[in-house]
């Protein structure tokens, strides 16, 4: 139960302070993450989800803290029924990754299991309305020993204590 008051308040956190921050999404340490496919608040195109070919965007990682030893990602569908649907997550990327390519996990990197069972980007597939989505990267102090069938409940119970700054990039998708 306190795990679950911790990851909410983390999230509740990280939420609150995007929207107080406006559209740059950066937080302490001047940590951003960006996209050349859409911009923060914008529409996610439709490639980048079920309706399209379902690859993972771009992204652009900047303002790394000199003391990150690894960066994790974690892309979730905020507006989900239960509240957060994990699409893909993503650890142990080298500190000196600027860039995830379109289609691409940086080498060295782990998946982790999303909320669609799979271990591999899973792309917006929202059922009526429009949702949210937020790609998160974290700046972490350490590298982390997780297995591939790890959830982003221990991705998070591993970083915890460990997170140097952070980042978001929130998108929105609809189905037409």
């Amino acid at each position: 139960m306190r795990r679950l008051l911790v990851a909410s308040v983390l999230l509740l956190s990280i939420f609150i302070c995007s929207h107080a921050m406006g559209q740059s999404g950066t937080t302490k340490a001047g940590l951003r993450i960006s996209s050349q496919a859409f911009g923060n608040g914008g529409e996610i195109p439709k490639k980048f989800t079920c309706d399209g070919t379902n690859v993972s965007p771009p992204l652009r990682i900047e303002g790394v803290p000199s003391n990150t030893r690894s960066l994790a990602l974690v892309f979730d569908d905020i507006d989900a029924p239960r509240g957060s649907y994990v699409h893909w997550i993503l650890w142990n990327i080298g500190p000196t990754v600027t860039e995830i390519k379109e289609n691409s996990v940086p080498e060295g990197a782990v998946q982790g299991m999303n909320d669609f069972k799979k271990s591999f980007y899973g792309g917006p597939c929202p059922p009526r309305r429009a949702h949210k989505y937020v790609f998160i990267i974290y700046a972490l102090d350490r590298v982390l020993d997780l297995s591939s069938r790890s959830t982003k409940k221990d991705l998070e119970q591993a970083m915890e204590g460990h997170i140097v700054s952070w980042a978001q990039l929130t998108g929105v998708y609809k189905r037409k």
